[in-house]
């Protein structure tokens, strides 16, 4: 889908995403750049409700830990850039 950029750098979310997403007024969104990509998140309203439940599945501390790191590096990778 497409979606048009205002003058003042503001970009209306189609309709269709904000209910396949529930995404209604106050709900905040994430952006996030990967190379020359741009991906935008619903951000749960209550993050401790969306995760509970999930413990369950093969999601270790060991590898929290691993990815946190991998985006550590990352971003002081991008520090050193500026």
């Amino acid at each position: 889908m497409k979606a048009k950029v205002t003058s003042r750098g503001q970009v209306s979310i189609p309709s269709q995403i904000r209910r396949q997403f529930n995404i209604e007024p106050e709900s905040r969104v994430e952006w996030i750049v990967e190379s020359n990509v741009i991906k935008v998140v619903p951000l749960p309203k209550d993050p401790v409700a969306a995760f509970r439940g999930r413990g369950s599945r093969k999601y270790s501390t060991d590898r929290l830990i691993k990815d946190r790191r991998a985006e550590r590096e990352k971003e002081d990778e991008k520090d050193k850039g500026r």
